[in-house]
């Protein structure tokens, strides 16, 4: 089956440039191709993409915005940033709408494809000094109180690999379940934590020291 992506990017020559990349993939299905996130968030419906390739310095509405939007909607389909953005708030805030990865331009063709096959196998794809700046982020903050939201233990098992940064296939196979399982206390995560996604997860375990 082929991972079928959206790229929302204003840049018209970038985003030709990007769908050639994934057309080029054997395991790709490029599904749209979109000037703004108003297109996209319109036309979601008909194309339902898995991973959507998002800008953030969009006309109308921003890449941050949009994802908000399409999470609290569609909360399976993964987004990754692609933006020329490397300040702390633009991270912080695209994590926090629920990004599941964060890449800056330029990217590289092979570095493109391996950030959507990551984001697909359920990691979390970001450029090494943006990984950095989301640590360092994460120390700024004290954790507030630590809230009761009566996770399993293997939930919480769960969860700080998550934060340990392994995707779904890889904590199937170390906790020696299928990834079907893996997937369902996945869902019961982010249900009890009240979020849309991975990144999100990771945000709120380590503010709130869950783990």
């Amino acid at each position: 089956m082929s991972i079928t992506v959206a790229v929302v990017e204003d840049n018209k020559d970038f985003r030709a440039g990007i769908a050639f990349v994934l057309k080029s993939a054997m395991n790709l299905r490029c599904v749209g191709e979109f000037s703004n996130a108003e297109q996209l968030l319109h036309e979601f419906p008909q194309i339902l993409p898995e991973i959507i390739l998002m800008d953030i310095g969009l006309p109308g509405i921003s890449g941050i915005e949009a994802t908000a939007q399409l999470k609290a909607k569609h909360p399976a389909s993964e987004v990754i940033i692609l933006s020329v953005f490397e300040d702390d708030e633009n991270i912080f805030h695209a994590i926090c709408a629920g990004a599941s990865g964060y890449v800056t331009k330029p990217v590289m063709p092979q570095q493109l494809l391996e950030a959507v096959e990551q984001a697909s196998n359920g990691g979390t794809p970001m450029s090494p000094h943006i990984a950095r700046k989301v640590l360092k982020m994460f120390k700024k903050y004290a954790p507030p109180p630590q809230t009761d939201y009566s996770l399993t233990k293997r939930e919480l098992e769960i969860l700080e690999l998550l934060v340990d940064g392994n995707d779904f296939k890889e904590i199937a196979g170390q906790l020696f379940v299928s990834l079907f399982t893996v997937r369902a206390h996945i869902r019961n995560i982010y249900d009890k934590l009240h979020v849309h996604s991975k990144s999100q997860a990771v945000v709120k375990a380590l503010r709130e020291n869950l783990i």
